[in-house]
């Protein structure tokens, strides 16, 4: 099988699982079967059984329920920090990418000093001191996210503006600005892309280990990280309390990357980088 074919299935594949995981996150509170901040402790740590699919949790609530409110926490988070580094990331790195000079150095330098730091520790930094909530772990990972961005922005802008179309706009008079939206960006938008699947990959595993340490959304707020820390007590005796947002954290990640592979595989990236340079 060709490789742009393999690259169309697993984007397809990976497509519709996250699809799949988006809606029903989305549409949890008219599929939920439960208030997924209502306790019952007789019911604690029940498994499974025709009327509860997940079982209960350690303070008796449903955890299929939580697991859907859950899914959206995470897609929230994910979604919002891909947008936020997204749009700061190539709007510094294409200005860098085309100014040149000192204004190209100095952004060199500061993606430097971000991607010295590792990312979790810089994130749980950053999540202790701002607080635990929603909009704070996205400030945080988007502080964290924007640099990845920034530099491959910048490395397309700086390879196709000595294209001769980008000379031959110039020379009729178009203005830097619409050179940059309208004729560079559009061919850097597939290598971009594929670095938002597995950006927004990276920062649903990052607020689910923020979660997990406490760092995260408010409590009682469901979220998959949080859930997996609640349940690690009980392993032994009630494992599907970790099982179940484990599975489903890992199968979110699996199809954003075989979503990333396979557009990368499609889109012919690394060919086309490899082309310009």
């Amino acid at each position: 099988m060709p490789r742009s074919a393999r690259g169309r299935l697993s984007a397809r594949t990976g497509a519709l699982v996250l699809l799949a995981l988006c809606l029903v996150g989305f549409v949890a509170p008219l599929v939920a079967p439960a208030d997924p901040l209502t306790t019952a402790l007789h019911d604690r740590l029940r498994p499974p059984d025709a009327s509860h699919l997940l079982g209960h949790d350690a303070l008796g609530r449903d955890v299929l329920s939580r697991l859907l409110y859950g899914a959206r926490v995470s897609f929230i988070v994910g979604v919002a920090t891909l947008a936020i580094s997204l749009v700061v990331g190539v709007t510094l790195g294409a200005a860098a990418g085309w100014a040149g000079g000192w204004l190209d150095e100095a952004l060199v330098r500061l993606i430097d000093v971000f991607l010295a730091f590792p990312g979790l520790l810089l994130a749980i930094a950053l999540a202790a001191v701002l607080g635990p909530s929603l909009a704070n772990v996205v400030l945080a990972l988007s502080l964290l996210g924007w640099p990845g961005y920034a530099r491959l922005a910048r490395a397309e802008v700086a390879s196709l503006r000595r294209q001769e179309f980008v000379h031959a706009a110039s020379a009729l008079g178009a203005r830097p600005l619409r050179i940059v939206v309208t004729h560079i960006l559009p061919l850097a938008l597939p290598t971009l892309l594929v670095q938002a699947t597995f950006g927004m990959a990276g920062a649903i595993v990052a607020e689910a280990s923020l979660s997990f340490l406490g760092l995260g959304v408010a409590p009682p707020t469901p979220s998959w990280g949080s859930m997996i820390a609640e349940g690690r007590t009980f392993l032994l005796v009630a494992p599907h309390v970790t099982l179940f947002p484990g599975l489903a954290l890992a199968a979110t990640v699996l199809a954003l990357q075989l979503l990333g592979d396979g557009l990368r595989d499609a889109l012919d990236v690394r060919e086309g980088d490899g082309q310009r340079r």
